[in-house]
């Protein structure tokens, strides 16, 4: 499978283990390679599915001075998206579960952007997947953060994790890209290559 892709050295740009774990469950070599300090900022004339695109273009704009004729470089970004606002990585323990009360009982929308860069092209895409969560009390909200510390992950949640499932009622879409990657999408994608 992806035999196209053999012509080309594939590097995910991206510290996350989810997804690590997710890219190789596709069966293609790759090599992990992060820049520190690359901006995620984004201009506050952005919204929904344009933000994680842009940031997953300027993650990429990163590299590019520095790839090789025959790399492949993978950049994602995702965020939760509720009532037209971000809710990005929590700052802190507090922040965390203030973003969980705010997802409890409801619905939002998880988008990741994701751009394949080449020397020679490049090709950007958004996936977007609705979760509703179930009504959590403070109690599982702060057991959750304490034993999970989701301070890493956009809107403060990891979905494989407990809280995945004890409190995702429903989810539309792809739930690989609520945990940070839409592997369905980017294996088309990348047989499209």
């Amino acid at each position: 499978m992806l035999d196209n892709l053999k012509k080309y050295h594939i590097i995910l740009a991206s510290n996350s283990p989810r997804r690590r774990e997710l890219l190789s469950g596709l069966g293609v070599d790759y090599e992990v390679r992060t820049l520190p300090g690359v901006d995620e900022s984004y201009p506050d004339t952005l919204s929904g599915e344009d933000i994680p695109v842009y940031i997953s273009r300027e993650k990429a704009a990163a590299y590019l001075p520095s790839i090789a004729s025959d790399e492949l470089i993978i950049t994602a970004d995702t965020i939760v998206w509720l009532d037209g606002r971000v809710l990005g990585k929590p700052a802190d323990e507090a922040d965390a579960c203030r973003m969980l009360r705010e997802l409890s009982g409801r619905t939002h929308r998880v988008i990741t952007g994701v751009t394949l860069s080449t020397a020679a092209f490049q090709k950007s895409f958004a996936v977007t997947s609705e979760v509703e969560f179930a009504p959590l009390t403070e109690e599982e909200i702060t057991y959750y953060v304490d034993h999970y510390r989701p301070l890493d992950k956009a809107g403060a949640y990891g979905v494989q994790e407990w809280i995945g499932f004890i409190g995702v009622r429903r989810l539309s879409g792809s739930y690989f890209n609520v945990m940070g990657l839409p592997i369905q999408r980017l294996y088309q994608e990348l047989k499209e290559l």
